[in-house]
């Protein structure tokens, strides 16, 4: 016989079970975008359960628990379980360029535009995403469990506090995206109510109208935007 597939809100339990079985470390080695994401897939039995290097090996068998599948070993073509790492900044190099800041899964980068950064070790997931970014590679991993891997180097409570902190910055992306698409339609409909001052006195109707729908699209994209369209 077929297996089984779960109804909705029997895949939306599972979910929120898988993901909070996960170590939360955001740092996309399974394949998918997020931790949710990657909860989500196995819930819905469109992922298998041994891609997660964070979780390593403990993981696995938390997670087949959890789904009734089989304990694998690791694929490793996702990674290898390691020991917790922590991102440190070179602040002598650092030249504040703020893109290891953008990338961050958690706001544990402390830094400002030209100005050296530096990491808030208790909010680092050791993700590693800081590292291809960084123009200068003045960013290293620190190990700072020895030889515990796994399960065994990070906690629940550091688990929690990491999604807890990656949701937070999820809501101030959304937010600040959506004050900057209300200041782009501000400027697009003040300058929509100005154009003859944008033609400068221009008496030519195809110059009018072009500067017309360019400024008409761009409204047109932040109304879209600022309605999730």
């Amino acid at each position: 016989m077929p297996a089984s597939h779960p109804t909705a809100p029997e895949s939306q339990a599972l979910f929120h079970l898988i993901n909070s079985a996960l170590p939360q470390t955001q740092c996309t080695r399974c394949g998918y975008p997020d931790c949710a994401s990657y909860a989500r897939a196995m819930a819905e039995k469109q992922a298998p359960i041994n891609q997660c290097p964070p979780g390593g090996q403990a993981g696995i068998e938390r997670l087949a628990q959890l789904t009734g599948q089989p304990a694998r070993p690791l694929n490793p073509a996702h990674g290898t379980e390691g020991p917790r790492q922590v991102a440190h900044i070179d602040e002598a190099w650092c030249i504040g360029c703020t893109l290891c800041i953008e990338v961050c899964p958690t706001d544990a980068i402390l830094g400002a535009n030209k100005v050296m950064h530096t990491v808030i070790e208790p909010w680092c997931t050791g993700c590693e995403l800081c590292l291809p970014v960084c123009p200068v590679d003045c960013i290293e991993l620190e190990n700072v469990t020895g030889l515990q891997t796994g399960w065994a180097a990070w906690s629940a409570e550091q688990a929690s506090d990491a999604r807890a902190r990656f949701e937070s910055r999820q809501q101030r992306l959304v937010r600040e995206d959506a004050e900057h698409q209300r200041q782009l339609q501000a400027k697009a409909e003040h300058k929509l109510a100005d154009l003859a001052a944008l033609t400068h006195g221009s008496s030519s109707a195809p110059e009018v109208e072009r500067k017309r729908a360019i400024i008409e699209a761009a409204l047109a994209k932040a109304k879209a935007r600022q309605s999730g369209v």
